[in-house]
């Protein structure tokens, strides 16, 4: 199911939640929505998942609005970042609710995925920890089956054994079934390894969606010890993002493929020189820096 936001704007009051989005995600691929707490994360994940209503724009599910669409909303399912269960159920009763809600639920995953996780079904919710309940979460959503899933901080709570199993079964639904993933969160670091494509919010406003593979292909790190420190120029040609000198060496952060700034580096004459990749963290911190926003208010590790 393709799903795509078209300049979409939500306000509450006098505040502009969300400021003409757009993103688009595709079939069988795992995209990150990152940014601070604030940046309008939540409010745009809960208007693709037909909670909220925009004030402009338009969200669609293969051309299908999805705001108060059965239909839509049936192959489409929303984990927020405290899930939510009846009071005093347990996990049963809850799969009860979630199989009477989406025709895609099964039994037969529904206790594969407890016996995986080890949980008890008759425990009561309001007798369970955050990451057992977030666990919970996880066991109802991916008995459904939907083909389109919306995770807003989805590995709060989780101790590092039971996140790799979550993800390797997203991972799994992803490749087997062409599930799409929104995952929304603040951790660049925790999103590397596990997204195709990302985009990062600010105050609502949508600053970059690229291709995760691309976004690290196009920028490097560049190390490089002179004799004499290069001129002006050599920044200008190497189209620095930053720089920084210690004593005979200077470490810039620069876009381009390898060969094209192997080229100019060597035009300078250097002693020795290196070209290392960046982690997606040091990307955003100058790509951000870049469009003139404090990164401080942009990454929390």
């Amino acid at each position: 199911m393709n799903v795509k936001a078209i300049e979409v704007t939500k306000s509450f009051d006098r505040y502009q939640a969300v400021r003409e989005a757009t993103l688009e995600l595709e079939p069988g691929t795992i995209h990150g929505l990152l940014g601070s707490n604030g940046a309008g994360k939540t409010t745009f994940l809960k208007l693709l998942a037909g909670i909220y209503r925009a004030d402009s724009g338009q969200i669609l599910y293969d051309k299908r609005e999805v705001y108060e669409n059965t239909a839509v909303k049936e192959a489409m399912l929303f984990m927020p970042d405290i899930p939510y269960f009846f009071n005093y159920s347990n996990l049963i009763e809850m799969a009860g609710f979630y199989k009477e809600s989406y025709p895609g639920f099964s039994d037969s995953r529904f206790h594969q995925l407890v016996k995986l996780l080890k949980l008890n079904p008759k425990q009561r919710f309001n007798r369970m920890s955050k990451g057992m309940k977030r666990q919970a979460a996880f066991i109802l959503s991916l008995s459904c089956h939907p083909q389109v899933l919306l995770l807003d901080e989805p590995f709060d709570g989780l101790d590092p054994v039971v996140r790799h199993t979550i993800k390797n079964l997203l991972i799994q639904d992803v490749s087997n079934h062409q599930m799409s993933i929104l995952v929304s969160s603040h951790n660049l670091r925790e999103m590397e390894d596990f997204c195709d494509s990302i985009s990062i919010m600010h105050e609502g406003t949508m600053l970059i969606n690229r291709e995760l593979d691309s976004l690290k292909r196009d920028h490097c790190k560049v190390q490089a010890a002179f004799e004499t420190l290069p001129p002006e120029s050599f920044y200008r040609d190497l189209k620095a993002l930053d720089r920084k000198i210690k004593g005979r060496v200077v470490t810039c952060i620069t876009a381009g493929s390898d060969s094209h700034i192997e080229e100019i580096i060597t035009k300078y004459h250097p002693l020795m020189y290196d070209i290392l990749p960046l982690t997606l963290e040091e990307i955003f911190t100058y790509e951000m820096g870049g469009h003139g926003y404090a990164i401080e208010n942009i990454i929390v590790e």
